[in-house]
């Protein structure tokens, strides 16, 4: 136990010094002094922003795996129960990523003290996550072509400790739509002489939740509304509509959202309105390969953990997508608790527990990948 106490240690000192994404200066910092002293063969800094690559060689060419962890955190206020809790007011790791990297850097202190006999391991700690942007920006830097690459995401929900996959789609695609809508303003007293966007925002409300088939994971979720100022002694004249699409795949994905746009821009020409569409945050939806899945599930069933095959992909997203669309890779969740507060909630702190679970999951996956 000794031995895991610097990772637990560690995940506290990730968990109260938290950094938004493409802003994981400090963070970094915390990750580079620890790496330093695990003499990666080559430690590489300013990945895809403020990503780490730390490469171990084998002495004898071979297979190149890449194990991914993220780094951000979320705009989200902290529960106040938690000792380790952000110091950074509206700020905190309720994704559980300083449990990932604590994870990794275990990893390292392991290929520090058994180095592989062949192939290249590339540990990345990857920012930018939560917006999307984080792993595209890496993988254009990325000098290795991974033959495998792998990644973890705790799961609460699910039993502590379990290993979660699916063959296929693991995690849906997803992109937020941001609407325009820009008509005339006018007096309070007379909205006739206007063109006021309030009927067409009314008709989008309604409309994203007739389209959202969720047993599908098809889903249109209004997350941000903003129609004219703050006044009452205006009609307004403008508005911004944010919507967050998501789907199984890339082809309902983009069949959604182009039947979407035409009715949105439909419903604008009835209003007499001026629409604008721009999208953000993309994220493509995380396929499993067939290999890398199986080595995940052997890996857990050598372990003794429990496996557990979920039948539908996720509805969340995860920017792994862009390593799954480039390279053969799986993404696997780790359990962490059926009782615990979901992800992204101001009580969530990932269970310490997790952490050599999590170490002992992908030395062994890194094991039998590098026997291929």
């Amino acid at each position: 136990m000794i031995g895991i106490n610097k990772f637990i240690k560690l995940r506290h000192d990730l968990h109260r010094t938290p950094e938004l994404s493409g802003r994981e200066e400090q963070t970094a910092n915390i990750l580079l002094q620890f790496l330093e002293q695990l003499h990666p063969d080559l430690l590489v800094t300013g990945v895809g922003g403020h990503g780490i690559l730390a490469v171990y060689k084998g002495e004898i060419s071979g297979r190149t795996v890449l194990l991914r962890c993220d780094m951000d955190a979320l705009p989200i206020s902290e529960s106040a129960g938690i000792a380790h809790r952000s110091i950074h007011h509206g700020i905190s790791h309720k994704c559980g990523h300083d449990g990932h990297m604590a994870i990794l850097c275990g990893v390292a202190e392991k290929l520090a003290e058994t180095r592989p006999e062949k192939g290249t391991i590339i540990l990345l700690f990857q920012p930018a996550e939560e917006t999307g942007q984080g792993a595209s920006r890496v993988i254009d830097q990325l000098k290795y072509k991974p033959d495998f690459c792998y990644a973890l995401h705790n799961l609460p929900g699910f039993p502590m400790g379990s290993v979660v996959s699916r063959d296929g789609p693991f995690a849906g695609a997803s992109k937020g739509m941001l609407i325009t809508l820009s008509g005339k303003s006018s007096h309070a007293a007379e909205p006739q002489k206007g063109i006021s966007p309030g009927a067409a925002v009314a008709w989008m409300i309604t409309h994203f939740n007739k389209v959202s088939r969720y047993s599908e994971g098809i889903v249109a979720t209004l997350t941000h509304l903003r129609i004219g100022e703050a006044s009452f002694g205006t009609s307004p004249g403008d508005a911004t509509v944010l919507v967050t699409l998501r789907a199984p795949c890339k082809e309902r994905m983009d069949e959604f959202s182009r039947d979407l746009t035409m009715e949105i821009y439909k419903a604008a020409e009835r209003e007499k309105l001026r629409c604008e569409i721009n999208w953000a945050e993309e994220f493509p939806a995380t396929e499993n390969a067939e290999l890398p899945n199986l080595i995940i599930r052997q890996t857990a069933e050598d372990l003794g953990l429990k496996m557990i095959a979920v039948e539908t992909p996720f509805l969340w997203s995860e920017d792994f997508g862009h390593f799954t669309e480039n390279y053969t890779g799986a993404l696997f969740g780790l359990g962490s608790g059926l009782n615990t507060p979901p992800l992204h909630n101001p009580d969530y702190d990932f269970p310490d527990q997790l952490i050599a679970v999590g170490i002992a999951l992908f030395k062994g996956i890194l094991e039998r990948s590098l026997k291929q």
